[in-house]
């Protein structure tokens, strides 16, 4: 199962979410916000640090962070969102740089929710709980 880790207080991290669900044509995806009993659990069986400042995703039993995280999703993305694959070419540092810079500014740019928001009855069969 592929899993993604995300902060669900966080209104960037639940529109892309949104945004993903959109994109991931082959139910390849599924998902748990950092904050739920569920997701809590799946960072615990794979010895995941628990760091609400970075997308998660398991693959196979690897963990994957930051843009390298983004990366592994695009590759199971259908249409154009599969571009973010090229994001590879760039070097490491420079990738996770920006995505440290949008991470800590996201909840003044983007806004905070109080509680993790609930899927939809329409999306709830890809939330793990």
């Amino acid at each position: 199962m592929n899993i993604v880790l995300f902060d669900g207080l966080c209104n960037l991290c639940n529109n892309t979410v949104s945004f993903l669900i959109k994109y991931d044509k082959k139910n390849n995806l599924h998902f748990a916000a950092q904050q739920t009993n569920a997701g809590v659990k799946i960072m615990n069986q794979h010895l995941v640090k628990q760091d609400s400042r970075s997308v998660i995703f398991i693959k196979d039993a690897s963990v994957y962070y930051k843009s390298d995280a983004i990366i592994e999703i695009a590759k199971l993305l259908s249409g154009w969102p599969r571009i973010a694959i090229l994001a590879v070419i760039f070097p490491k540092f420079l990738r996770n740089w920006v995505y440290n810079l949008v991470a800590q500014n996201r909840y003044k740019i983007f806004g905070k929710q109080t509680i993790c928001a609930v899927p939809s009855k329409v999306n709830e069969h890809k939330f793990i709980s």
